[in-house]
């Protein structure tokens, strides 16, 4: 008797409860790579036409980051089309279980997604891979300079579309960074710098691209010059290291100009002894030193939040390179070249 009261008070409830709230995954990828961004919707169908909201709380994602805070919506007819995008982290992974809220004035219905195991795909890359999987990557703009005898820098500005562009990374380098990153899932930009091997002709790299599902090279040819091509220009630092040889060579130009303007007699001829000692002056002048304070960072670039590579442990006096906005450039002990901020010189 029991029993049967039990079972008529289940029916009695089911027939006044009704849902409200359809929810399904629409759109799943059949395969997804380590590492890449992919979108997944959801399709919801909403028995209540006016409604607040329709919130998600996602839970039990191994594998899955996700990236959106709320959904981008489109409604096609009856049923609301909400995409999210996810960023896959681990070789395993699985869609999340994600519980559907329908807020409306008068009532609140919640509806269960239950979300299903990914195939994820690994990549095994060469050892150039540049760690960016994405639908496109392209070159805008670089720079090479000189950093030390044995290396140089290679400053260079790439844009991506669908890539998670902050996980740029490079085997076999001497030393790397980011120094600037603007994020965005369809369309981001990202200033990096590698330090290379001096005998490099060119600094060569892939990505892995997802429309055409394969690697893709991009190089980057090594000519040091001081041309200004990205923001973090004049970097390479006068080279005084042949300085005697030249003086001794603009002396014996000028030497023979003098003797030439007494066998000619023509006093056009005193350009031959003009220039070439205004050259001996110009390589006499004795560069300026700047004095840097006790505990200023010495970085890499002459950007905001850019790489620290030294920080002076006592008060420096070290030969002025140039300098740019807010930053002065110099030569190290080392003589590598650094940039300090002008508000870590001493004032004097």
């Amino acid at each position: 008797m029991i029993r049967l009261l039990f079972l008529t008070l289940l029916f009695t409830i089911s027939l006044f409860a009704q849902k409200v709230l359809y929810v399904s995954y629409d759109e799943v990828p059949k395969r997804v790579i380590k590492g890449e961004i992919f979108t997944a919707t959801l399709k919801t169908l909403s028995i209540v036409q006016d409604f607040d909201s329709i919130d998600y709380t996602f839970s039990n994602h191994p594998g899955i980051k996700i990236l959106d805070k709320t959904p981008i919506r489109e409604q096609k007819g009856k049923f609301l089309y909400d995409s999210f995008h996810m960023l896959v982290t681990r070789s395993q992974a699985k869609l999340p279980d994600i519980i559907a809220s329908l807020i409306a004035s008068k009532e609140y219905n919640t509806t269960i997604v239950k979300g299903q195991k990914l195939n994820v795909i690994t990549l095994n890359p060469k050892k150039n891979f540049s760690n960016i999987i994405a639908n496109s990557l392209e070159l805008q703009e670089y720079k090479t300079t000189s950093y030390d005898n044995r290396h140089n820098i290679v400053v260079f500005v790439a844009t991506a579309t669908n890539s998670n562009i902050k996980n740029m990374k490079f085997n076999n380098v001497y030393k790397q960074g980011m120094e600037s990153v603007t994020e965005s899932y369809n369309d981001s930009k990202i200033t990096y710098f590698v330090v290379i091997d001096k005998r490099l002709e060119y600094f060569t790299f892939s990505y892995f691209n997802l429309i055409n599902n394969h690697y893709v090279k991009l190089s980057i040819p090594i000519v040091v010059d001081d041309d200004s091509v990205t923001t973090q220009s004049d970097l390479r630092p006068r080279d005084q290291s042949h300085d005697t040889i030249k003086m001794y060579i603009a002396s014996a130009i000028a030497l023979l100009g003098f003797m030439v303007v007494l066998i000619r007699r023509k006093y056009i001829y005193l350009v031959l002894i003009i220039i070439p000692l205004v050259y001996i002056i110009y390589l006499n002048i004795p560069q300026k030193d700047v004095c840097i304070k006790k505990g200023a960072n010495i970085y890499l670039l002459p950007v905001k939040n850019g790489t620290v590579f030294e920080t002076t442990q006592t008060e420096y006096h070290l030969p002025k390179e140039g300098s740019v906005k807010d930053f002065t450039k110099v030569k190290l002990q080392n003589d590598k070249i650094g940039w300090v901020k002008n508000e870590d010189t001493c004032a004097y």
